[in-house]
């Protein structure tokens, strides 16, 4: 069954189109033109702004024209992950959903649900000729994933409307009110490269099989981190066995949670076994700690062809250091709201390259001056360890409003549709309704969605009946839009 025959229609259709469309984060330019294009054909008031940015005007149906206007708001990119087996390019090949067990999935990739749900229920809004709401505008955000590019050059005046309604949030019949605000943090070791010494064999070290997720909603479940695996693996292997570091990597964006890790190694042939039987070892002991989380955790050293060249052993030794040094996790949980994560970090990848070992982390926090004492507990690991750190993209989070009305709007509706009242809660994750209330104080904000697990990763899926229901609730809301004052 092709996921376009599900129900609504109208909205899996448009996400159909979409996974069609290669869209990374950065790469969203096939992705602007389709929807640019959308808007045209529709004859509605199309915009593209600077930075790529879409916004599409649909005036109120007759008679409501006295409500207030509603922004129906998504992002086009989606983040690209993928597992290790799968044969993939992001920039070129559609995804491939496919339903299992009431559930829609990609196979081996992202499904790009995040946010391509909330871009599909906005489009079937614009294209809808029966339903009713005051007026409408749809803002389609670019870069959300990689540094909410679109959200923070949004320029002022542009958006008329008053309620913003963000489509990316993803537990349907909760509502969310606020959320954290983030730091990137880089640093950076400066290596030299030797000869590879004589008498050494080369090795492989591979990390595998953890569940990764999305940095800010999956960071309290506990699950395993690959670059803090495998350094906990190295620490041992260059102490005891003298171990010399080719190379490593491990995780590939800073808001998912690193699955895999590697690394290239050349250990005298003589250590073979007793460094295989440390990594058994570990490896029993890291399962039993992760076993309700991390079933399929895998850590194997295997032969390879041996380096030319290794990182001087001083370098690679402070870099080990460090990252296990790091701090990685949920540092902190809500006082204000029981069950939220406070502030975390998520350790997200450790690269070598081209002379530099770079370990870039994405801290996240939802009070501002905890966020910034733990970018300087980081920071002084790793300058201790003679590393150069550098932070970027702090953006702020969003203070909740009890007393806004879309809420109270919102609460009413859902109750009157499904008879029970939905939870209003906050996000431990950086919506674009933090930089966008920046720009806009005057907004009335508020997120909501379908109900999304395991997003930023392979396992990404959505759950289909809850599509129809946040569908019918949206369309419900915009029928009873608050009237202006």
């Amino acid at each position: 069954m092709n996921i376009s025959e599900l129900n609504p229609k109208s909205v899996w259709k448009h996400f159909y189109s979409l996974t069609q469309i290669p869209r990374p984060s950065k790469k969203e330019e096939r992705a602007i033109l389709f929807l640019e294009k959308f808007g045209k054909d529709l004859g509605l008031e199309t915009i593209k702004d600077g930075i790529g940015n879409i916004i599409i005007r649909k005036p109120a149906t007759p008679g409501m024209e006295n409500r207030k206007g509603i922004i129906l708001q998504a992002h086009i990119d989606m983040v690209p992950q993928k597992n290790s087996d799968k044969v993939h390019d992001f920039e070129k090949d559609p995804i491939q959903p496919r339903i299992v067990d009431g559930w829609v999935y990609a196979t081996g990739t992202t499904l790009g649900a995040d946010n391509g749900l909330g871009l599909a229920v906005a489009m079937a809004v614009l294209e809808s000729k029966d339903l009713v709401h005051g007026p409408v505008e749809a803002l389609f955000t670019v870069d959300e994933e990689t540094g909410m590019t679109g959200a923070r050059m949004l320029q002022p005046g542009i958006i008329k409307g008053d309620i913003l309604i963000n489509l990316d949030s993803e537990d349907e019949g909760e509502l969310y009110v606020g959320c954290a605000g983030g730091l990137d943090a880089t640093a950076t070791f400066t290596y030299k490269t030797e000869k590879t010494p004589e008498g050494l064999t080369g090795y492989k070290l591979s990390v595998t099989g953890l569940k990764g997720g999305h940095s800010g909603m999956d960071i309290v479940l506990g699950r395993g981190n690959a670059n803090k695996t495998i350094v906990r693996l190295l620490l041992p292997l260059i102490e005891e066995f003298g171990a010399r570091v080719s190379s490593i990597e491990g995780g590939s964006l800073r808001n998912a949670i690193p699955r895999e890790a590697f690394a290239h190694l050349a250990i005298a042939a003589s250590n073979e076994k007793g460094a295989k039987d440390l990594v058994a070892r570990h490896l029993a002991e890291i399962k039993s700690e992760l076993s309700a989380h991390e079933p399929n955790l895998n850590i194997v050293l295997e032969r390879a062809d041996l380096p030319a060249e290794v990182i001087d052993a001083d370098t690679a030794l402070k870099a080990v250091l460090a990252v296990y040094g790091c701090p990685n996790g949920v540092e902190r949980m809500s006082d204000a709201m029981p069950g939220l994560v406070e502030t975390s970090n998520n350790l997200a990848i450790v690269k070598s390259e081209n002379g530099k070992i770079q370990i870039k982390c994405l801290m996240r926090s939802s009070v501002d001056s905890a966020k910034e004492i733990l970018a300087q507990s980081l920071g002084s690991v790793f300058k201790l360890a003679g590393a150069e750190v550098e932070f970027t993209g702090g953006y702020p989070g969003w203070k909740p409003n009890m007393n806004s009305d879309i809420l109270s709007t919102m609460k009413v509706v859902y109750t009157d549709l499904y008879g029970r009242e939905p939870e209003v809660k906050a996000i431990h994750a950086g919506l674009e309704c933090g930089i966008l209330g920046g720009i806009y104080s005057n907004w009335d904000m508020i997120s909501c969605g379908p109900t999304i697990r395991s997003p930023h990763s392979p396992d990404e899926r959505v759950n289909i009946e809850t599509v129809e229901k946040w569908w019918n609730y949206v369309v419900k809301v915009l029928e009873k839009a608050p009237v202006k004052k």
